[in-house]
């Protein structure tokens, strides 16, 4: 008996080769890809007759058009799961997936490592005025190196606004620089956070005692503006605010009245509101602020681990299994159906 073709689509935007590799091992499985501008006949031809959907999460890169909303999904009668290309999933819209028996799955974990380490490298170069000594070193002379004196992390306290993957390497490597770690999470109980390497607070509490305070959330409607004017107020005067997690948790105009008020010291910022952000974004033209372009997942390493997750993830789900990450367990029971009627 022979079963019916499983295909796996994607958008032409660049990815891991590691993804294809993976799937052209898997009898039956075929990778589709389509043009994500200029063709949308072409792009349609390819996406409607979809298995599975392994979609872009990089939300200023993907346009609209081709997020996992109702829209696209109604036009997909045979689409089975949207397989996020990351740990988020700001271009899928999972209550219209779940409605129509199709489930969701990211990619939680594979970048950690080296998310974590750029959270690490934001702190330092912030804390010892890293890029603020590099820019005045390239364009004068006649500073002393004092003028660029800046702070050791070492016995500073680091918190936590999240403890996830990404935040327990983080605490696991802050730890190692001497540091205290404390962090909040409501996901997890005190013994968990403990069990991860960080003393449990509250956020009242967290935003009070940090030196530090680095954000390792979701970005959900819990969490937007999470930082805002008022948390930054509750922040230490001289405290840091890194962020590696999602651009809108923490309130951009807020924090540069902050800086410029000199309540906040500094801050690491991988994530925007709009990425990249524009030229003139006030910012940006801060010494004070360390800002990359939500690079702290991207690196050769980490790509190619996203791409191997994700690709072995979608070979277990189409083989007939559930796959471990899966984000909205309430579309199972529909998804089996519908899987039973489509795979045949």
């Amino acid at each position: 008996m022979t079963t019916s073709p499983r295909r796996v689509v994607r958008s032409d935007l660049w990815i891991d080769a590691a993804f294809d590799q993976r799937l052209a091992r898997e009898p039956g499985v075929s990778v589709g890809i389509f043009p994500v501008r200029g063709h949308p006949a072409a792009a349609w031809d390819v996406l409607s007759g979809a298995h599975v959907y392994h979609v872009s999460a990089a939300k200023d890169e993907l346009p609209p058009e081709w997020f996992a909303r109702a829209g696209l999904v109604a036009r997909c009668p045979d689409l089975l799961c949207v397989s996020s290309s990351g740990a988020g999933y700001d271009t899928v819209d999972v209550a219209a997936c779940t409605a129509a028996g199709v489930i969701v799955v990211n990619q939680a974990g594979a970048n950690a490592p080296s998310v974590a380490e750029h959270t690490l490298g934001l702190m330092l170069g912030v804390s010892r005025r890293m890029l603020e000594s590099d820019r005045r070193l390239r364009r004068e002379r006649g500073f002393s190196r004092e003028d660029v004196m800046g702070h050791e992390i070492r016995r500073k306290t680091l918190g936590l606004v999240g403890i996830g993957h990404v935040g327990t390497r983080v605490a696991s490597l802050a730890r190692a620089f001497g540091m205290e770690v404390i962090a909040t999470d409501p996901l997890l109980s005190a013994e968990e956070i403990t069990r991860r390497g960080a003393r449990a607070v509250s956020l009242p509490e967290l935003l009070a005692q940090s030196d530090f305070v680095s954000l390792h959330c979701p970005r959900d409607a819990s969490t937007l503006k999470l930082i805002d004017a008022a948390a930054l107020a509750r922040m230490k005067k001289g405290a840091i605010l890194i962020s590696t997690a999602r651009g809108g948790i923490h309130d951009e105009a807020a924090l540069v009245e902050a800086l410029r008020s000199g309540h906040i010291a500094g801050a690491g910022l991988d994530v925007w509101d709009r990425e990249p952000p524009p030229l003139d974004h006030p910012l940006l033209a801060m010494d004070n602020v360390f800002a990359t372009f939500h690079t702290a997942g991207v690196t050769h390493e980490a790509r190619r681990a996203v791409a191997g997750m994700a690709a072995e993830q979608i070979a277990g789900l189409l083989a007939g299994g559930r796959p471990p990450r899966l984000i909205n367990p309430e579309a199972w029971p529909a998804y089996e159906k519908r899987r039973a009627r489509i795979l045949r």
